[in-house]
């Protein structure tokens, strides 16, 4: 994997930023501690399929996977994982640990399939999984790396924890904040972000790029 890019501050972030690490419990591993594991890391984007729900908030999770897959040289190219249901790119370049990066061919509620699928194909324990998502509850722009910890009531997040059976997976929560007024959420989310949130939306997946390359690097 190319060298880590210098970390990107949304100009709205303010001292709030990125934050690694929140809402993990004492006794927990750090980033650092996970280096000397063994194994590849399992990079799972979230999202909808199709051209439909291409851009929208919900699909935030997997425009940051892109960013990864664009910053190598070459690019990653994506390939369909029939038996997962999934589009993966698998990236080797030592002394890295090998990162494949997938995108679930399912509804975002129907996550944890392709999820244990390919967990269970590429032998990749929990603590080496990455999920990255749209947050309701962070403020638009910021992002926060976390172990383990609750779903928000984000039913793709549930869906995986109960496909794995546990919690202790990586989460790269990529805030698209509240809705407006009385706007229902479900709705708000299938929208897709504004013309002019282009550049910040931009620098938001960068930053969850950012996270991502630092946690497998054992920064």
């Amino acid at each position: 994997m190319s060298p880590a890019a210098q970390q990107k501050k949304n100009p709205r972030q303010g001292k709030a930023g990125s934050t690694a690490n929140q809402g993990k419990s004492a006794g927990q591993a750090s980033p650092g501690s996970t280096s000397s594991s063994s194994g590849p890391w399992l990079v799972i984007g979230l999202g909808n399929p199709g051209d439909k729900y291409a851009g929208t908030r919900h699909n935030i999770g997997r425009m940051a996977l892109d960013e990864i897959a664009d910053r190598q040289i070459p690019a990653a190219n994506f390939s369909t994982n029939k038996r997962a249901n999934a589009d993966v790119a698998q990236i080797t370049q030592p002394p890295l640990p090998t990162l494949i990066l997938a995108r679930p061919r399912t509804f975002m509620n129907l996550s944890g399939g392709p999820t244990k699928a390919l967990a269970n194909f590429y032998k990749v324990p929990a603590e080496r999984i990455i999920v990255v998502h749209d947050e309701l509850e962070l403020d638009s722009g910021h992002v926060t790396l976390r172990q383990g910890g609750g779903d928000k009531g984000h039913n793709g997040l549930k869906d995986i924890s109960k496909a794995l059976g546990t919690k202790d997976y990586w989460r790269v929560s990529c805030g698209i904040g509240r809705p407006p007024g009385r706007m229902d959420p479900a709705a708000y989310v299938l929208k897709p972000f504004p013309r002019g949130e282009a550049a910040d939306v931009a620098i938001m997946c960068a930053d969850a790029a950012d996270h991502i390359e630092r946690l497998i690097r054992g920064l």
